[in-house]
């Protein structure tokens, strides 16, 4: 039985807002930003070379939902994709060696969703 995860809701107070941090800072791709009806409003934008997605929105979630915490992007050069983000106006962390090849970098949108950049040398 195969199981994927490919989609992930995260909690937003300002759909514009967060679909411009994510498309225009972060490099996200829209897949969708449909309005079926009844005040509701789908947003799904997914990583580049990712098969799993976020989805924000108005109608689909609970308005006053804790922030989701700890999602990896994982990376093949965790320098160069900071670095990108940093650019783009993304404040990002500086960059923690665990040891054994483990390196992360970290940020968080403005809804206080927090995300891991992951680079594990093979």
């Amino acid at each position: 039985m195969d199981m994927r995860l490919e989609l992930i809701p995260l909690p937003s107070t300002e759909v514009d807002r967060s679909k411009a941090f994510y498309i225009d800072r972060v490099g996200f791709l829209l897949d969708h930003d449909v309005q079926p009806g009844n005040g509701m409003r789908i947003v799904q934008m997914t990583p580049p070379g990712s098969a799993c997605s976020i989805v924000i929105g108005v109608g689909m979630t609970d308005g006053h939902a804790y922030p989701v915490n700890g999602i990896h992007l994982v990376v093949d050069d965790l320098d160069a994709a900071r670095e990108t983000l940093l650019g783009r106006g993304v404040e990002v962390s500086d960059v923690s060696d665990m040891g054994g090849g483990v390196r992360y970098a970290y940020f968080s949108d403005p809804d206080g969703n927090s995300w891991a950049l992951q680079q594990i040398d093979r």
